[in-house]
């Protein structure tokens, strides 16, 4: 390995890349939670109903304490479908303009084997995109928005990111 990292993965890495589809599951109340859901598919995976229904259960768990965590009640679930197995991540806007990020993991097609993933595990490269949307329309129609604050809400509900990320 140079001091520049290592060469060979990152070619790897860079090889492999492609888009992936997102697609918006609505929004619901959960857990005294606005909640934003999405899709995330991996090419030749799908999202399914079950899917998303468990990880809006997982979810539903996670939040149901998310008030001791500072949480500000409004969190974007995502559901992936990915190329290594399946994740739900449960991302909450929390006190000081900080936010607080669960990360499940578990292997593919068995929404019933998900479990926290490891200490120190963030989002990858697509899930990261859906979350930088996320982030510009939280400050977009939240933080700097016009208004009554059901309005700013509702403004960002509405706000989501539809079709391929790379």
């Amino acid at each position: 390995m140079s001091r520049l990292g290592d060469s060979k993965a990152l070619q790897a890495l860079a090889e492999g890349h492609h888009a992936r589809v997102v697609r918006p599951l609505g929004s619901s109340e959960i857990a005294d939670h606005s909640v934003k859901a999405y899709a995330i598919e991996a090419p030749g995976r799908s999202v399914t109903e079950q899917d998303a229904r468990t990880a809006l259960r997982i979810a539903g768990d996670h939040l149901a304490s998310a008030q001791l965590r500072g949480s500000l009640g409004l969190s974007v679930v995502l559901t992936h479908a990915g190329g290594d197995g399946d994740y739900v991540l449960v991302h909450t806007w929390i006190e000081g303009y900080m936010s607080d990020l669960a990360v499940f993991t578990g292997p593919a097609g068995e929404p019933d084997q998900l479990r926290p993933g490891r200490s120190g595990l963030a989002p990858c490269v697509w899930e990261a995109a859906v979350l930088a949307h996320e982030r510009d329309a939280f400050s977009r129609h939240v933080l700097d928005g016009t208004g009554p604050l059901a309005s700013r809400l509702a403004a960002w509900r509405g706000d989501a990111l539809e079709g391929e990320v790379r």
